[in-house]
């Protein structure tokens, strides 16, 4: 039960962590795709390709459920309110005080990103589909914008709430007057590659924005011409955070790297390897901005003393399962790592990934694992998994096998490979679990 108590308890959460070296958040099934930290009480928030939000004091997390696929956008609207959006083309607003929620739909795509208006009266989501969603909190009809030729990646206001700046992956920047219903965007920047990330700058002297291509660059909000440029040899830029009071711009990217720039003077502070394995998905400073949180493929949340970052190895155990060398797997296992592992653990039950166990699978009836959320077309389902079923599941895949459940297009056209697999699964779904998979 989520109390009024409780939250008042996480104003020291920052504190004590910021006088600890490192800490980590663990407990998520699934990589970590979006952290945000309430700007007052320092509450952090990580959303996760388990479908689920994790709400942390300190490392005591509480989970808030109700996505249908994994979480990647995740912000606070104010103290006692959390707003997220995933790949089910949902945005849930969440009441910390009561756990209760609010499903906004009409996305018909993936929702990348969400930013709150400084009045905290309007709710603005990116969406894969194109559009811009503008939701006012007073529960009046959403708005949505289009103009981009492509996925929105990005979405932000401006400091006195008229306009927005939005990122996309037809490679431009572009702005919006809000008060104008039909008016047509801007083009700010045009360059080329797909934009991922934007920070404006609290006086909008200057926005960040970080790229596919591996760009990181700073440019004049109005002219779009160019003020600084820190681009790497390091591709893509997926995430970036800003601490105006410390002035600190962090960049995190394809390779593992943050990067740290101090915005007063411009220049390079920090950089650094986050993550031994895998991208950086996702940042963000304590709100004291000592510590900078990221995410990646790991099911953890890091945080790290932004003035010792120098001091530290990368972050993250061994390599994955689904990352390692084929070599070293037999092919059964290889196409249940590749295809199957990221959603589903072999274990007994309970487990906090975002699909339910396979754990002595075989025999068992679809959509009977105690606890799961399952979609109304698995719940009751009379398919019982067997030799015959997993084969056609992977044959003509989930979404031709049982139309309308959760399971993502995932495809084994090769007979051999299928009988693999099913060899495999009987194996490891019986108890015999890979040391890997028991390890992730």
């Amino acid at each position: 039960m989520f109390r009024l108590a409780a939250i008042a308890g996480m104003i020291c959460v920052a504190n004590t962590l910021a006088a600890q070296d490192f800490t980590t958040l663990k407990g998520h099934g699934g990589p970590v795709m979006g952290i945000a930290v309430e700007p007052e009480t320092g509450q952090v928030a990580t959303s996760s390709f388990d479908n689920s939000v994790g709400l942390w004091t300190e490392r005591d997390p509480e989970w808030l459920e109700g996505h249908d696929a994994a979480v990647v956008s995740i912000a606070f609207i104010d103290e006692a309110t959390a707003v997220s959006g995933g790949d089910d083309f949902d945005i849930i607003i969440w009441s910390l005080e009561t756990g209760q929620s609010k499903r906004l739909e009409g996305h018909q795509g993936k929702v990348a990103a969400l930013a709150i208006s400084p009045d905290q009266k309007l709710i603005a989501s990116a969406s894969w589909d194109g559009s811009v969603g503008l939701w006012p909190l007073d529960g009046s009809e959403p708005r949505f914008l289009t103009g981009h030729g492509s996925g929105v990646s990005d979405v932000l206001f401006t400091a006195d709430g008229t306009r927005i700046f939005t990122s996309s992956a037809d490679g431009t920047i572009r702005t919006w007057r809000l008060d104008e219903s039909d008016g047509a965007p801007r083009i700010v920047v045009n360059q080329g590659f797909g934009v991922n990330q934007l920070i404006l700058a609290p006086d909008e002297s200057w926005l960040a924005y970080g790229a596919v291509d591996g760009v990181t660059r700073v440019v004049d909000p109005e002219s779009g011409d160019t003020l600084r440029d820190f681009s790497l040899d390091r591709r893509p830029i997926l995430s970036m955070a800003y601490h105006p009071e410390t002035h600190a711009l962090a960049a995190g990217d394809g390779h593992g790297y943050i990067m740290l720039i101090d915005t007063s003077d411009w220049r390079i502070t920090r950089d650094f390897r986050a993550m031994r394995n895998g991208p950086v998905w996702a940042l963000d400073f304590s709100n004291d901005g000592t510590l900078i949180y990221a995410g990646g493929i790991e099911d953890v949340a890091f945080a790290w003393p932004v003035a010792f970052l120098d001091e530290f190895d990368p972050a993250g155990g061994t390599v994955r399962s689904f990352l390692k060398d084929p070599e070293e797997m037999s092919n059964g296992e290889r196409q249940f790592m590749r295809k199957c592992s990221i959603c589903h653990a072999l274990t007994p039950p309970p487990s906090r990934k975002a699909g339910p166990t396979l754990y002595e699978v075989f025999g068992r009836q679809a959509g009977t694992v105690a606890g799961y959320p399952y979609s109304d077309i698995l719940d009751g389902s009379d398919i019982v998994w067997s030799d015959d079923t997993i084969d056609a599941l992977f044959d003509i895949g989930p979404d031709h096998y049982i139309p309308g459940s959760k399971m993502p297009m995932q495809r084994i056209t090769g007979e051999q490979d299928r009988k693999d697999l099913i060899a495999f699964l009987k194996q490891a779904a019986n108890g015999n679990v890979p040391e890997q998979e028991r390890e992730n």
